[in-house]
């Protein structure tokens, strides 16, 4: 049966590398036999360019190459922490970088997909940050940057996300259901991909379509998270990391 998966924050780092061998053992299952994959955001934990060409990086581009290489599709969408990946990126991959809100069809089902971000309109001081750093005026200038000054100015901002998000309550760092059923109203359809919250579960709410269900992938810790798609429906799956 043909199938299609999604996967987000996986949030790759050097410090991890049980979750290198996890995408790993994941590609190779279903490299040449899954339609395509979709990762919607976070894949790394950061991300300061597509010119850094650390191993760590590179590793992890010929995995994804030798997933596209066996004729799977492979798309990217930008994360919270990886807003910078770029088209040369994807391109090294084999893949492609997607917009975010796209709709694609899913065996007759269609889907919005989007990182899940930009649904926490409540948190408005992450709102404005995001803004700035999705600006190309603001790229343009932190890639102008030598690839160390970028490391430390990224490690700043990890450690400022850290400590904003702890004085935040729970309810503003989760998303804003106005904008879930907006979204899903604008662009028509019944389902809705993102991950982002790191709260994995299968929501139903109503829009002026009708009925609607959103899907929302956890994030890679001792489990990992995916989404599998086919003509039976989207079911959310939950596997062990050791």
């Amino acid at each position: 049966m043909r199938y299609t998966l999604f996967i987000s924050d996986l949030h790759l780092d050097p410090a991890r590398p049980q979750h290198v061998l996890a995408l790993d053992a994941l590609l190779q299952q279903h490299q040449g036999t899954a339609d395509a994959l979709y990762v919607l955001g976070d894949l790394f934990e950061s991300w300061i360019g597509d010119d850094d060409d650390a191993e760590f990086n590179l590793s992890v581009e010929a995995l994804f190459r030798r997933f596209s290489d066996s004729g799977s599709k492979l798309f990217f969408m930008h994360g919270n922490r990886d807003f910078m990946l770029g088209t040369d990126f994807a391109n090294r991959c084999g893949g492609k970088l997607l917009e975010e809100l796209s709709v694609v069809d899913l065996y007759g089902q269609s889907a919005v997909l989007l990182h899940g971000d930009s649904l926490c309109t409540e948190d408005e001081k992450y709102q404005q940050f995001r803004r700035m750093v999705r600006a190309p005026a603001w790229q343009q200038d932190m890639l102008a940057k030598s690839l160390q000054e970028r490391r430390m100015i990224a490690q700043f901002l990890r450690m400022k996300s850290q400590q904003d998000n702890t004085n935040k309550a729970e309810n503003i760092m989760d998303v804003t259901p106005q904008e879930v059923v907006r979204v899903l109203e604008e662009t028509g359809v019944s389902h809705m991909i993102h991950g982002h919250t790191h709260r994995p579960a299968v929501h139903t709410l109503t829009t002026a379509q009708g009925s609607a269900t959103r899907h929302v992938l956890g994030d890679w810790g001792k489990s990992g998270w995916l989404i599998r798609a086919d003509a039976d429906g989207i079911q959310l799956q939950e596997f062990p990391i050791s």
